[in-house]
């Protein structure tokens, strides 16, 4: 007797998604199979836009065609998983564990930064209340972290923001972020790496500019010290990076441990030899407000906006998630545990500054040594500070040229720089090109550049990366390439960040009244309502199989408005420096990159357009999830 026609309905239905979901198991598990180097070698002769000059002219001919095609292409996370990660030639190995992340997220943040930004933001702007503005700083921190999180989970690989960027708003805008990113970490790790000849000299008690840099008569001012000591340290820990990741760690859970011991003590010293009078009773009341918010609620947050710049480094941990043992559940723990305690230090090491020292005779520049300078009997503490802050920065370097290294290495990938940047040792199973190249170029820039030099070169990379990581996990959610219409998420997020932008700029140069107030609880009003709108009108195209920022597209918008505050808080110079930076990498994507990554298409390695929009992870899943 033959079935009813309606069991052979479910039947083949039954058949071809149980098929369809056994084709989605194979691709998966060959995610995790050891890679296929066949396809990692350099595209052939015939299809090289570099293979002689008469080659490389037709190229520069052909430049807008290029860029049409490959500037807002997309990947997607199989293919990022697979095609892209084969390009490395190995794999890297999965040997890291939730306490390692949190061990790379405090040793990231937890630098030497903290012991001058706290002084800083509390003599000018917070006064006693800057444990509110590290709490706001860390929530805010959080709120990013959330974002990042997302992504590491749902495609556990090296790049970081730039592959994030790259499966959301295409190749330039990767390029771009990442290579101001890559910058970045070269000039501020130069920068960490001088300044450790600083602390270092502070702890023992000499004087580092005199006995160990030597000065050549002839170079410029601000080119004219060499400082031995700072290559010699970043040389050490590119050999260590190179060697092996997970022996990084455990280097990098002693110097952490042993640099939180030290701020432990201090706190402990703090509270010790502090005075709850100092909360609430400036040293000078004819000249200073007094009371626990001296500039009130705005204080607060510009202090805040000073701060934030001490807990960025938990980003570097999003860039190990291609070693990660268990990315759905070590990612999150990893990155936000270490945002959570890092958040809890900083607020112990605010209120026991505030209790040792007035805030209006808080010293701006080193507030913790100078407060128990003063102090009769108490002068060796202030070498003991010195100490833990040389420990904090090996520690931050560490874990900045780690992450760096790893961006490098999948820009490379993506053939946007030489491949051979993105090849991982067999044996040690890093990133070995990228590491030692890195290393070199910021060896070369602390050996002779001055610290003030540097910290004016470094831009506002970090802070535009972050803006950008915000907006695409909301643009991931609701759009999906090849079925949704891109232009309802677009729109939001273009007036939403108008409506941020409008924010800052009010309450950054309106002068303070009424006024001020109306304006920007209008800003206010508009933002929410926008984004209600956004949440009723558009669904979301894709939901994360195993972690996603909650309450979408709440969190995210959050972020991007602190995103652009705080970047609206720098200075004109650090545009004019972020400008020069970015018109460095157009010319480097027009001139070489965007042939480049051409070839690559042509030659195979890289997915044509046309197959990313048919390809069924890519168009249904957004991707693998990280497991």
């Amino acid at each position: 007797m033959r079935p009813p026609p309606s069991l052979l309905t479910r039947s083949r239905k039954t058949e071809e998604r149980e098929g369809a979901e056994r084709e989605g198991t194979k691709r998966m598990e060959k995610l995790h199979e050891p890679i296929d180097t066949s396809s990692s070698s350099s595209p052939s002769p015939q299809s090289s836009s570099f293979a002689s000059l008469g080659a490389y002219g037709r190229a520069l001919a052909e430049t807008h065609r290029r860029l049409g095609r490959r500037a807002a292409s997309v990947t997607t996370t199989y293919e990022e998983m697979s095609r892209v990660r084969a390009r490395s030639g190995a794999d890297m190995t999965r040997s890291l564990r939730w306490p390692d992340l949190v061990g790379f997220g405090l040793g990231g943040m937890v630098g030497a930064g903290v012991f001058v930004a706290t002084g800083r933001a509390a003599r000018l702007y917070a006064g006693p209340a800057i444990v509110l503005s590290y709490t706001i700083a860390g929530l805010c921190a959080l709120l990013s972290a959330f974002c990042y999180t997302e992504f590491a989970v749902d495609m556990p690989i090296a790049g970081g923001a730039f592959s994030y960027l790259r499966v959301t708003f295409g190749e330039f805008a990767a390029f771009l972020t990442g290579a101001n990113l890559i910058m970045e970490y070269m000039f501020s790790n130069a920068a960490v790496a001088r300044s450790f000849t600083a602390y270092l000299g502070t702890a023992i008690g000499v004087d580092a500019a005199a006995k160990w840099r030597i000065t050549i008569v002839g170079l410029p001012k601000g080119f004219n010290q060499i400082d031995l000591l700072a290559v010699a340290v970043i040389v050490l820990i590119s050999v260590c990076i190179c060697y092996s990741t997970k022996e990084s760690s455990v280097l990098n859970m002693v110097l952490t441990a042993i640099h939180i011991a030290f701020i432990l003590f201090i706190i402990v010293m703090g509270f010790w030899r502090g005075d709850v009078r100092n909360l609430t009773h400036p040293a000078n009341p004819a000249e200073s407000p007094g009371g626990f918010l001296p500039y009130g609620v705005a204080g607060v947050f510009n202090g805040a906006a000073m701060v934030y710049l001490s807990y960025i480094g938990y980003d570097a941990v999003s860039t190990m998630a291609e070693e990660v043992r268990k990315p759905a559940r070590d990612i999150p723990i990893g990155v936000s545990g270490s945002v959570a305690l890092v958040a809890l230090l900083y607020c112990l090491m605010a209120v026991s500054m505030s209790m040792l020292v007035p805030y209006d005779a808080i010293d701006k520049e080193s507030p913790f040594s100078a407060a128990f300078r003063g102090s009769d009997g108490w002068g060796w503490v202030s070498n003991v500070i010195g100490a833990g802050a040389s420990f904090g920065i090996l520690t931050s370097l560490l874990v900045s040229m780690l992450g760096q290294a790893r961006y490098l290495c999948v820009i490379g990938r993506s053939s946007v720089v030489p491949a051979w940047l993105a090849q991982v040792h067999p044996k040690t199973a890093t990133p070995v090109n990228a590491s030692a190249f890195l290393g070199a170029f910021t060896a070369v820039i602390a050996l002779l550049t001055d610290l003030d030099v540097l910290l004016k070169l470094v831009s506002i990379g970090t802070l535009f990366v972050f803006y950008m990581v915000s907006n695409a996990v909301v643009y991931r959610r609701y759009v999906t390439v090849g079925s949704t219409n891109p232009w309802p998420t677009i729109s939001f997020l273009l007036a939403f960040s108008f409506v941020s932008l409008t924010f800052t700029l009010i309450w950054r140069f309106a002068p303070a009244g009424l006024a001020k107030a109306v304006l920007l609880g209008g800003c206010t009003v508009v933002a929410v309502a926008v984004l209600q709108v956004f949440n009723s009108l558009v669904p979301q195209a894709r939901k994360p199989e195993h972690w996603g920022v909650p309450l979408m597209p709440w969190i995210p918008a959050v972020s991007v408005f602190l995103n652009v505050f705080l970047l609206g808080s720098l200075d004109g110079p650090s545009y004019v420096r972020f400008g020069f930076f970015s018109v460095f990498a157009v010319l480097v994507y027009v001139l070489y990159s965007v042939h480049a990554s051409h070839d690559a298409e042509q030659n195979g390695q890289l997915t044509k357009a046309t197959e990313r929009l048919n390809h069924p992870v890519g168009r249904e899943h957004g991707g693998a999830s990280g497991v």
